[in-house]
């Protein structure tokens, strides 16, 4: 086990062990020790699942995207790569760059990677499939299932902007997923929140056998972790959906 420096430990004294902490008691919490800790930079909340899955099976495979009622914190750069009239809607739509063969040809040659999301129209995917060693292993995929593989460019460019996150769980079970910085309030912590823990629900493979939702827990980049009352979060979203 790592070390954990003063500062962690610090923040470690105001948590519950035994407790499972209510979505809104949770980020008061992080809060809490972010004030404890005060790190020199703006920390990114995640809430992070351990899935009942085995990602092995493609039938089990948790992967998706959400808008974020109060975005990431941070100006997303969008790349819209499309030809023809889609040019014209994506640079209206508020794409950062716009481009076909060009820019996919830019990335190929100068490994160039200054944008945070890619939106593509089918009619190009099999020139993109060429960026798969680069965009990849950075996430950046266009892919169908997230919405970024879209004939609705105007859409996917709006919901990119407004704060769009995509998720895929990994190989051991865990999903992670960014909701905001330690510095919004807490009200808009909560929403976002809430509005993944729904969606992640939602994606429930139905074919899955035992438990699908293990544990969660919310934390900032550098602090610990706040185990998440599942079962009452849970309880609160289906009274919502009925």
């Amino acid at each position: 086990m790592a070390k954990r420096g003063k500062k962690y430990l610090n923040a470690l004294k105001v948590l519950d062990k035994e407790k499972l902490y209510s979505i809104e008691e949770a980020v008061n919490k992080v809060k809490e020790m972010a004030d404890i800790t005060k790190r020199n930079f703006d920390q990114t909340v995640e809430l992070i699942f351990r899935l009942g899955v085995d990602p092995k099976y493609a039938d089990q495979m948790v992967r998706g995207s959400t808008v974020l009622p109060h975005g990431l914190g941070k100006p997303i750069k969008v790349l819209v790569i499309t030809q023809g009239e889609k040019v014209k809607e994506a640079e209206e739509a508020g794409a950062d760059y716009v481009g076909g063969e060009d820019i996919i040809d830019k990335i190929l040659k100068e490994n160039w990677i200054d944008f945070d999301v890619v939106i593509a129209t089918p009619d190009m995917m099999p020139k993109v499939a060429k960026l798969g060693r680069i965009l990849g292993p950075r996430g950046l995929m266009p892919n169908p299932k997230v919405g970024t593989v879209t004939q609705d460019v105007k859409k996917a460019v709006s919901e990119a902007k407004k704060g769009r996150v995509e998720f895929k769980v990994d190989k051991t079970g865990n999903l992670h997923v960014p909701i905001g910085k330690v510095s919004f309030d807490p009200e808009k912590l909560v929403e976002n929140a809430l509005t993944v823990y729904d969606t992640v629900l939602k994606l429930k493979p139905s074919g899955l056998k035992g438990q699908y939702i293990k544990n969660a827990v919310l934390k900032a980049t550098m602090d610990p972790s706040v185990k998440l009352d599942i079962a009452k979060i849970q309880k609160e979203l289906e009274a919502k959906a009925a």
